[in-house]
C-alpha cells in the first residue's frame, strides 16, 4: 500500500513539474524573447536547383466507420509501446531576409526555412504555422506547417483507439439479435410440417408460413428478437457523431497540410525546408512571405505566435535583357482614300420616295447623317464626292427593279443632298464670318458635293450567301435553291421559286435584306498635294510585344514578336524555354554582351559548358556588369561556382574545363 501512495505522489509532482515548465515556456513566448524565426535557405542548396519538385510525404492507416473513412499517420511504436509519427529534417539557418530568385518558363520556387527553437517545443503541445505570401494585391495562404509534440500526438491516437472500441460495439448485422435456436427448436415442435423445410430448397412464401404457423415470418423473428439490445444499439449508432467529437477531440489531419510531423524528445531546433512554385504575372517584381501561427494543448489554444518580419524575393527574369529601342515601320500615305458603309432604307412597294418613318428608317438614316457630319467636319479630310448604290430584291422583273433601284438611289441622293446643303449653313452662321487686316469681310466660297446615284440591280449574289447561312431553311431546301440557279433567265428563276414551300420565308425573311443603299464617300487629305507620301510611324505591333514581354506576359509577347524573328523574338523564345528557336535567332546577330549572355544561358541550358563559359567570360569583357548579373541566373551560377569564374579580378578571366 505505501508502494502505491509512493508511486501517487510521484506522479503528482509530475504533473505539476510539468506544468510549471509550460507556464514558464509561455511566459517566455509572451516576454517575446523566444519566437520562431523565417529565414532564407542556405544559398547552395538554393541555386540552381530551382526545378525540383517538393512534395509533402504522408503515410496514413485508416480507421473505417461504417462508409466513413478517418486518417490517421501512420506511425511507429515508442519505446512504451505507444504510436507516435515521426520525421527528421536537416537544420540550416540563415539571417538574410531578401534574395533575387530566377523565373524560368513563367514559374518561380520560393523556398524558406521555418525553424522552431528547442525552448519553444514541448512534448504537450502542438505548433501550428501558417504561411502567407503575398503576391501583388493578392495575399495566398500557403499548406500550413504542423509541429506535434509526442505526448499531444499520443493523446490524438488515444482518443482514435477509444472511438474505434466504441465502434466494436456496435452491431452491423441485424439478425444478431435474433435468437435463432430457440424460433426454430419452437417450429421443430409445434409445426413439424414446416421445420420440414428446412432441408428443403422449395422457397417458402410469407402466405405458406402464415397458413402453418397462424403469424407471418416478420412476426415469428420479431418475438424471438431482443429488442432492447436492438434499441440499445441503435442508439449507439445515433451517438457516433457524438462519441467522435468526445474522443476525438483534435482531429488528425491528413489534407491540406505541407507537413505534420511528430518530436520525439524535442533535442536542438527543428527546421523545415518550404518550396513553393508560383506561376509569374504580369508586372509581377517580388513576393513577400511571412509567417504566424497558434500553439495548442490538447483542445485549447494557449498562445497565438506573432506574425513575423516579412521575407522578400525578388524576382529577377530574362525580360529584363529586352531591347527597349522604339521601331519603326515606313508608311504609305495615300492622299485619296475611300471609305464606305452600308444602310437598309425601307420603301413603300413600288415607290422611290424616302420615307422617314417607315420601319427601321429613323435609325439608319440618323446612321448615315452622323456619318456625313463626321466627314464633313473633319480637320483632315474634304469630300471630293459620294456615290450611292441602290440594289434590290428579285420580286418582279429585272427591268422593273433596275429602273426602281435606280430611282431609289436618286431619291436617297436627293434627300441627303438637301440634308447637306441645310447642314453647310449651319456650319457657316457658327463659324460667323472673318476680317482681314484692311477690314474687308473674308466669305469662303462654298463648295458643292455632288452625290450620284446608280443602281446593282437585283441582289442575286447577297441572297445565295444569305440563304447559305440560313438557319431555318432544311439541307432539302437549300439544295432545291441551289438546284434553280442552273436557269438563266432571271425572272424565270425567280417565277420557278414562288412555287416552292420556302419561298414565302425568301420573301419575309430574306429579301429586305436585300435591298440596301451603299454610300462610297471619295475623300481627300487636306493641305496635300503629291499623291503619296512616304514617312515613318511607331510600330505599335511591335512595341506592343516588347511590353509584354516587361510585363511577363511571354505568350502574348511571343504571338507580337514572332513575324520579326529578330532579337526581342530570341528573348521572348527564351522566356518560353523554346530554347532551338531561340538559338537559332542569337547566332546570326552581332556578338554584343547581351548576345553573348543569352548564348551563355542557352549553351548551358543544353549542357554545352565549354561553349557557355566562354560566351559569359566574353560578354563580362565587353560589360563587367554581367558579373553581378551571373549569379542571378542559375544557369550561369553553377558554371560560377564549378569553375571560380568570377575569383580573377574583372579585367582577367581564366577558365578550365
Amino acid at each position: 500500500m505505501k508502494r502505491f501512495y509512493y508511486l501517487l505522489i510521484i506522479a503528482t509532482l509530475s504533473l505539476v513539474i510539468a506544468g510549471c515548465s509550460a507556464q514558464r515556456k509561455i511566459r517566455t513566448l509572451q516576454s517575446g524573447t523566444v519566437r520562431p524565426s523565417l529565414t532564407l535557405a542556405r544559398e547552395q542548396d538554393y541555386i540552381p536547383d530551382i526545378r525540383k519538385d517538393m512534395v509533402a510525404q504522408r503515410d496514413t492507416f485508416i480507421v473505417r466507420d461504417g462508409d466513413r473513412e478517418v486518417l490517421i499517420m501512420k506511425a511507429v511504436k515508442d519505446e512504451d509501446g505507444e504510436m507516435v509519427a515521426h520525421d527528421v529534417i536537416d537544420a540550416a539557418v540563415v539571417t538574410a531576409r531578401f534574395r533575387n530568385v530566377a523565373e524560368r518558363n513563367g514559374r518561380v520556387d520560393i523556398e524558406f526555412q521555418v525553424t522552431v527553437p528547442q525552448s519553444m517545443q514541448d512534448s504537450r503541445w502542438q505548433l501550428r504555422f501558417r504561411p502567407q505570401m503575398y503576391i501583388l494585391e493578392d495575399t495566398l495562404d500557403l499548406d500550413p506547417v504542423i509541429i506535434t509534440g509526442a505526448e499531444y500526438r499520443k493523446a490524438q491516437l488515444r482518443g482514435y483507439q477509444q472511438y474505434e472500441r466504441f465502434l466494436s460495439t456496435i452491431v452491423t448485422n441485424p439478425d444478431e439479435f435474433v435468437n435463432w435456436w430457440l424460433l426454430e427448436l419452437f417450429i421443430e415442435r409445434n409445426i413439424p410440417d414446416l421445420y420440414a423445410f428446412k432441408t428443403d430448397s422449395t422457397y417458402v412464401s410469407d402466405e405458406q408460413f402464415a397458413s402453418v404457423y397462424g403469424v407471418t415470418e416478420k412476426e415469428a423473428i420479431e418475438h424471438y428478437t431482443d429488442d432492447l439490445a436492438r434499441k440499445a444499439n441503435s442508439k449507439r449508432i445515433s451517438r457516433r457523431e457524438k462519441m467522435y467529437r468526445k474522443y476525438v477531440k483534435v482531429p488528425i489531419v491528413s489534407e491540406g497540410l505541407r507537413l505534420d510531423t511528430v518530436i520525439q524528445n524535442g533535442s536542438g531546433d527543428f527546421v523545415y525546408h518550404y518550396v513553393q512554385p508560383i506561376r509569374t504575372r504580369p508586372k509581377l517584381r517580388k513576393v513577400d512571405v511571412v509567417l504566424s501561427g497558434d500553439i495548442y494543448e490538447e483542445d485549447r489554444k494557449i498562445y497565438d505566435i506573432p506574425k513575423s518580419d516579412p521575407l522578400t524575393f525578388y524576382i529577377s527574369s530574362l525580360s529584363a535583357f529586352v531591347d527597349n529601342r522604339e521601331k519603326y515601320l515606313t508608311k504609305v500615305i495615300e492622299r485619296r482614300v475611300e471609305e464606305n458603309t452600308a444602310c437598309y432604307i425601307e420603301f413603300a412597294s413600288g415607290s422611290f420616295e424616302v420615307d422617314e418613318t417607315m420601319g427601321n428608317n429613323p435609325s439608319e438614316i440618323a446612321r448615315i447623317k452622323d456619318n456625313l457630319r463626321t466627314l464633313m467636319g473633319s480637320d483632315a479630310f474634304v469630300i471630293d464626292s459620294i456615290i450611292v448604290t441602290s440594289s434590290a430584291s428579285p420580286e418582279g422583273t429585272i427591268s422593273f427593279n433596275d429602273r426602281l433601284s435606280r430611282k431609289r438611289s436618286e431619291g436617297i441622293s436627293g434627300y441627303f443632298s438637301a440634308w447637306m446643303s441645310h447642314h453647310q449653313d449651319s456650319l457657316e452662321r457658327e463659324r460667323g464670318f472673318s476680317v482681314d487686316e484692311q477690314g474687308n469681310v473674308i466669305v469662303e466660297k462654298r463648295r458643292d458635293i455632288p452625290m450620284l446615284g446608280r443602281s446593282s440591280g437585283e441582289n442575286w449574289r447577297m441572297l445565295d450567301r444569305l440563304v447559305e447561312r440560313d438557319t431555318t431553311l432544311t439541307p432539302e431546301q437549300k439544295e432545291s435553291y441551289c438546284n434553280l440557279s442552273t436557269h438563266q433567265d432571271l425572272d424565270a428563276r425567280e417565277k420557278a421559286m414562288q412555287s416552292k414551300d420556302y419561298y414565302r420565308h425568301l420573301r419575309e425573311k430574306l429579301y429586305p435584306r436585300l435591298r440596301t443603299v451603299r454610300f462610297d464617300f471619295h475623300l481627300h487629305r487636306k493641305g496635300m498635294v503629291k499623291d503619296t507620301v512616304h514617312t515613318t510611324v511607331l510600330d505599335t505591333a511591335y512595341m506592343n510585344g516588347v511590353q509584354a514581354i516587361r510585363d511577363r506576359d511571354y505568350e502574348r509577347a511571343l504571338t507580337a514578336l514572332r513575324p520579326y524573328n529578330d532579337y526581342n523574338t530570341a528573348i521572348a523564345y527564351l522566356c518560353m524555354d523554346y530554347n532551338a528557336s531561340a538559338m537559332q535567332i542569337l547566332e546570326g546577330l552581332d556578338r554584343t554582351a547581351q548576345v553573348n549572355y543569352m548564348l551563355a544561358v542557352l549553351y548551358s541550358r543544353r549542357g554545352e559548358e565549354q561553349k557557355a563559359v566562354e560566351c559569359y567570360v566574353r560578354s563580362c569583357s565587353q560589360d563587367p556588369s554581367y558579373i553581378h548579373r551571373g549569379n542571378l541566373d542559375p544557369e550561369i551560377a553553377v558554371l560560377i561556382r564549378r569553375y571560380g569564374l568570377n575569383a580573377a579580378p574583372e579585367d582577367e578571366f581564366e577558365y578550365s574545363i
